[in-house]
């Protein structure tokens, strides 16, 4: 069902189904279940708590005699846990569908598999904008109606970058109504109260955000005879009515929870709302009457339709254990939006390594967790504490997204220096508190913690994360390495500043882009051992082979690893095969010799194939050391005894002596010699298969090259008298006959008489 704001589908539409039977009716919110339920009672004459009622997370008020229930979303698929059918139901309503809450979508899904079960069971699904089709098709073609409603004309202006304070005073001249004000988050809403109650002209100003107790949230939405300025995140853009309000005025901002799969990590990431949002907003403010709407963007900018599903952007294991508490498979479940399989398998992962799922199947620990309505991370800690006060003020803490004091003291856990500040001074988390011992001691965890005092606390904080485990990577440094493998750095929010290794409960993923490193907000110390005691799945122990640049060697090392941090190592038998691939590709990043590459080119010239990689891979094989690496040793026979017989290193001249050869990139060879050594050679010697003739350089008695040539005949015929002419003078001492061809080769000096 689809229907225009306004229309009076929540209220009206459920009541009307209950004449065949109960009804559920499925709310985002806890604070919108309480009041749809409030609003039915009133008009349809109906006694809250009896005829109409609602549950929602540490709250029940209904009986035997309800005909329609308001519940949050998370409380159905934890009945269709226990009842599979839902048996106590004729009808299911999920409202305000477009939201695409997990929940939802999983309550959905859940509700579908029930329906294929029951003849009787009718599921109805209502947004103001919902794209209708999809959900119908997935209902097996299920009829889509459209219900009217009715708007009043709206005034919408744009107002970039203007001051809260400013635009409220103008609605407030404007205007005869109250104002709904719609800003990203909590901190905005605190930082913003001041400055609008200063130009609220005596108008109420009050908060409205999903960490404010019950009370407070109720007493935003209940109907006052005088003015109010109400300062609301997005729980106020659709289920829930703020009464007499004529005004809106829209940041243009919300606050997103995105899974970031690198670091593990749900971030609240500050974003622009889509066109969808912008439009149910407005349509706030012409419920009763003409309506002025004021946008603190510029009417250039362009909004994306819609916000992408929760099923795509948050962490799924709450819903992945919901879906294996159920019986099903989260990997093959039907889902109404299938998620990436991917985030589902790293979902089971943080299952596995909390205790909750083992080889597919919810553990006993896995149950209890099933009974807190918590985050699997959030129950483990308190089961893991058996139902310690201070860990459940630290889990009320994270879970309400309670205000964090900022510069604490340093201290070995952040939760438990804000649980020892708070207990004494908040209330509302102190109220979730004792409902979540309560909840956690009739689930059995009373009594299961191993320690008590400071160590226990830090034991079951490690429970609820023991894939957030952190080391620091150098002595006094900020920076820690992450058992993901990835980086992150202390920020100024935490006071655990000593320990070498940390769980980092609240980590901020830093910018896109390479040496970004997240920031961890909220730490808690962690002793060592505890890694190896109780590491789960992620402990391990891998054999590594590193290059020692220092001494040229290969080392294989034994590293027992949490994740990615290195807790312990010792030596360790070396594979062979590792080892000479690691040699190799160091021995070629060094860069070959000039020996090395004389004895490539000398064997190609010899006729033979010579890969220089493979020649280095062979030779590194069973060496440890770059030393060892010998490529000569690597040749085969036949390469052997051919590189000698056709492309020697050295050749005999003349004189006697013999000199080195030198082969060249081009496939020639050089042979540097001096000119008196090779009297009365004529025929210049040929070397290879291909008979390639030595190129000679010829060398004064400095040896300073005079001539080259592959042509001693023509060099001695032609040539050689020029250079004689210029060097007998120079050089008296060495000899320099008329006749080339007949004088006696030599390599020394003429012996005085």
């Amino acid at each position: 069902m689809t229907a225009a704001p306004g229309a009076g589908k929540t209220t009206r539409v459920p009541p009307a189904l209950a004449v065949d039977g109960p009804v559920i009716v499925l709310q985002p919110r806890r604070v919108a279940a309480r009041s749809m339920a409030r609003r039915v009672a009133a008009e349809q004459g109906w006694t809250a708590g009896r005829e109409v009622g609602w549950h929602v997370r540490f709250e029940r008020r209904f009986g035997s005699a309800t005909r329609v229930l308001f519940a949050t979303e998370g409380i159905l698929t934890a009945r269709l846990q226990q009842d599979p059918l839902l048996s106590d139901f004729r009808t299911i309503v999920l409202d305000e569908f477009h939201e695409r809450s997990i929940h939802a979508d999983l309550g959905l899904a859940f509700a579908r598999q029930a329906w294929r079960a029951r003849d009787d069971l009718r599921i109805v699904v209502m947004s103001a904008t919902l794209a209708a089709e999809p959900v119908a098709a997935f209902l097996g073609s299920c009829p889509v109606l459209e219900v009217p409603g009715r708007v009043f004309p709206l005034d919408v202006r744009y107002r970039p970058a203007a001051p809260l304070a400013a635009v409220t005073r103008e609605l407030l001249a404007d205007t005869t109504g109250s104002i709904l004000c719609f800003l990203p988050g909590a901190p905005e809403i605190n930082r913003a109260l001041a400055e609008v109650t200063a130009a609220a002209s005596g108008a109420d100003v009050l908060p409205l955000h999903g960490s404010l107790p019950a009370d407070e949230q109720d007493r935003a939405i209940e109907p006052a005879a005088v003015r109010r300025i109400i300062l609301a995140t997005n729980i106020a853009e659709t289920s829930l009515t703020v009464p007499g309000v004529t005004a809106v005025i829209d940041s243009g901002l919300q606050k997103i929870a995105r899974y970031d799969p690198d670091r593990g990590i749900d971030s609240l990431e500050l974003e622009r709302i889509s066109s969808q949002s912008a439009e149910q907003r407005a349509g706030r403010a012409g419920r009763l009457a003409p309506g002025q709407v004021r946008r603190l963007w510029s009417e250039t900018d362009r909004l994306r339709e819609a916000t992408d599903a929760e099923v795509h952007r948050v962490d799924l294991s709450d819903a992945v254990l919901d879906i294996l508490a159920w019986g099903g498979d989260p990997l093959a479940f039907d889902w109404f939006d299938r998620p990436d399989a991917d985030r589902v398998s790293a979902a089971l992962t943080l299952l596995e390594q909390l205790g909750a799922v083992a080889s597919g199947r919810v553990t006993a620990i896995g149950e209890r967790m099933k009974r807190l309505p918590l985050h699997p991370r959030l129950a483990r800690m308190l089961i893991e504490s058996g139902a310690r006060e201070d860990v459940a003020f630290a889990c009320a803490l994270l879970s309400e997204r309670h205000a964090w004091p900022a510069h604490p003291e340093t201290t070995v856990s952040d939760l438990l220096a804000a649980a020892d500040r708070g207990r004494a001074s908040a209330p509302h988390v102190r109220d979730v508190a004792q409902r979540l011992v309560d909840a956690a001691r009739n689930s059995g965890a009373e009594g299961a913690s191993l320690s008590r005092g400071e160590k226990g606390f830090l034991r079951a904080v490690f429970a609820g994360y023991p894939d957030r485990v952190g080391r620091r990577r150098t002595s006094s440094s900020p920076r820690f390495l992450l058992a993901s493998g990835h980086g992150a750095v202390l920020g100024r929010e935490t006071g655990v500043r000593d320990a070498e290794f940390i769980v980092a409960v609240d980590v901020h993923a830093g910018r896109r882009g390479e040496g970004s490193e997240a920031t961890i907000r909220i730490a808690s110390a962690i002793e060592p051992d505890w890694l190896r005691e109780d590491g789960r799945t992620l402990r391990h122990v891998r054999i590594d082979h590193d290059f020692d640049a220092a001494r040229g060697r290969v080392r294989a090392v034994e590293r027992e690893l949490y994740g990615e941090i290195t807790i312990g190592e010792r030596p360790a038998e070396f594979d062979p095969d590792v080892a000479a691939r690691l040699l190799a590709a160091n021995y070629l990043q060094r860069g070959f010799s000039d020996g090395d590459t004389q004895l490539i080119r000398r064997v190609r010239f010899s006729g033979h194939d010579a890969d220089p990689a493979s020649l280095v891979t062979a030779a590194a094989a069973g060496r440890r050391s770059l030393g060892d690496v010998d490529l000569r040793a690597a040749l085969d026979r036949k390469t052997t005894a051919d590189l000698d017989r056709l492309a020697p290193d050295r050749l005999v001249v003349p004189s006697g002596r013999t000199t080195a050869l030198r082969y060249e990139e081009d496939g020639g060879v050089t042979a540097s010699v001096k000119l008196q050594e090779l009297f009365g050679l004529a025929e210049t010697p040929r070397l290879g298969p291909r008979q390639t003739p030595v190129t000679f350089e010829l060398l004064a008695p400095n040896g300073r090259r005079v001539q080259t040539t592959k042509d001693l005949r023509s060099f001695w015929n032609s040539t050689y008298q020029e250079v004689r002419k210029e060097l007998r003078g120079r050089y008296p001492r060495h000899p320099w006959p008329q006749d080339p061809w007949t004088a006696p080769p030599t390599a020394r000096t003429k012996r005085r008489t």
